[in-house]
């Protein structure tokens, strides 16, 4: 249990244990808070805080294979993670809850906003990568080379993974086994049609100054949604805006309650 000066949040399991969350405020969950990949839910305390402080009670999850959450027994992407958390929304109170997602979790939060409507009253984006990047950039030469090699057998398993060091994304690198693959898994997804079938009201709070998910993202995400959308860009912050602009994610949050 955590103090927030006069208010405390409660580490509960979920879905069989395999699931923990902290619980901010009394009475039924109006929110529901998903970290981004490589964070946990810790990252939300000052918001959730801030809600409860105003009498909103919410719920902030550490995904599988994170915080205080075991590692997934099989491996997929944010709509795998997604199945995962249905027994959790079913689990909340009778009234739809605002799901809050971070980047990875933001993913995860546009499939649940079309599996589960009945159980999602709005959507908060920040930061998440909904569409993919029209870039075109491909593997480093280097990389597909080895890679090549190693499927025919010229090369060891153990050149192939410091190739993956060397050239791998700093999530990539740093994730192992059954995480890797959620990542692989994850980033080779893109949610198009479940934005398109998003009828309640969308929130995206975006940092002016995200370079791993730029406002265009935001943009193009929010162009494919059916129901009612807002953008809000929070100037001079980075990707990590549950972290650096609680009050300004709270005020987001709790306007979607209203």
């Amino acid at each position: 249990m955590k103090s927030l000066g006069s208010l405390e949040s409660v580490l509960h399991a979920y879905a069989n244990g395999t699931i923990f969350g902290e619980t901010y405020g009394e009475g039924d969950c109006r929110v529901i808070w998903l970290h981004g990949w490589g964070r946990s839910g810790s990252d939300f305390a000052s918001s959730a805080g801030q809600l409860a402080a105003h009498g909103f009670a919410s719920l902030s999850l550490d995904l599988p294979g994170f915080g205080s959450s075991p590692i997934p027994l099989q491996a997929g992407g944010a709509r795998h993670y997604a199945q995962l958390l249905i027994p959790i929304l079913k689990e909340m109170g009778s009234a739809p809850v605002i799901l809050v997602g971070h980047s990875f979790g933001g993913r995860i939060a546009s499939v649940l906003a079309t599996e589960v409507p009945d159980r999602v009253a709005g959507v908060l984006f920040i930061g998440a990568p909904l569409v993919k990047l029209q870039s075109g950039t491909k593997s480093p030469v280097g990389y597909r080379l080895v890679k090549t090699a190693r499927a025919l057998g010229l090369v060891s398993e153990a050149k192939l993974e410091r190739a993956r060091q060397k050239y791998g994304s700093a999530d990539y690198r740093a994730a192992q086994g059954v995480m890797r693959e959620v990542l692989v898994a994850t980033v080779n997804e893109s949610y198009e049609a479940e934005l398109a079938t998003i009828h309640q009201p969308v929130l995206a709070l975006w940092g002016s100054e995200d370079r791993d998910v730029p406002t265009s993202v935001a943009e193009r995400a929010l162009a494919l949604v059916s129901g009612e959308t807002q953008l809000q860009i929070l100037q001079g912050v980075g990707h990590l805006v549950p972290t650096t602009s609680p009050n300004e994610l709270a005020a987001a949050a709790e306007s979607m309650l209203k």
